[in-house]
């Protein structure tokens, strides 16, 4: 049982950035595959950003593509989200989620193929 915990959410304005963490509470994190998402209020919970187990690929939804960075420190099992250019569209719970133990160099998630979640933080973005 993998436990994951996310910190770093909070309230801003258009524009500004955000930095989410999210430690993980297994020995073998870096054999996962982890990711983002997000859930606004009335939405289903929807790809963010992935990445790979030694950071050598990620992969990014278009709506954050250029805004949003993904990055992992393997040595203290935590993965976090840099978000830049923050617009009101990106209010939404975040979610960290990590599927495996997985194959090097695969930076694909989907909702359904994650094994473990957190609990969410909530990211507003006012205008």
């Amino acid at each position: 049982q993998v436990q994951l915990v996310e910190s770093g959410g909070g309230s801003v304005q258009a524009g500004g950035s955000l930095r989410l963490s999210c430690v993980a509470s297994t020995g073998i994190f870096s054999r996962y595959t982890m990711g983002w998402f997000r859930q606004a209020p009335g939405k289903e919970r929807e790809f963010v950003a992935a990445i790979s187990r030694s950071s050598g690929s990620t992969n990014y939804a278009d709506s954050v593509k250029d805004r949003f960075t993904i990055s992992r420190d393997n040595a203290k099992s935590t993965v976090y989200l840099r978000m830049n250019s923050l617009k009101p569209e990106d209010t939404a719970v975040y979610y960290c989620a990590a599927e495996g133990p997985a194959l090097p160099g695969i930076a694909s998630m989907s909702a359904g193929g994650a094994h473990y979640w957190g609990q969410g933080t909530q990211v507003t973005v006012s205008s």
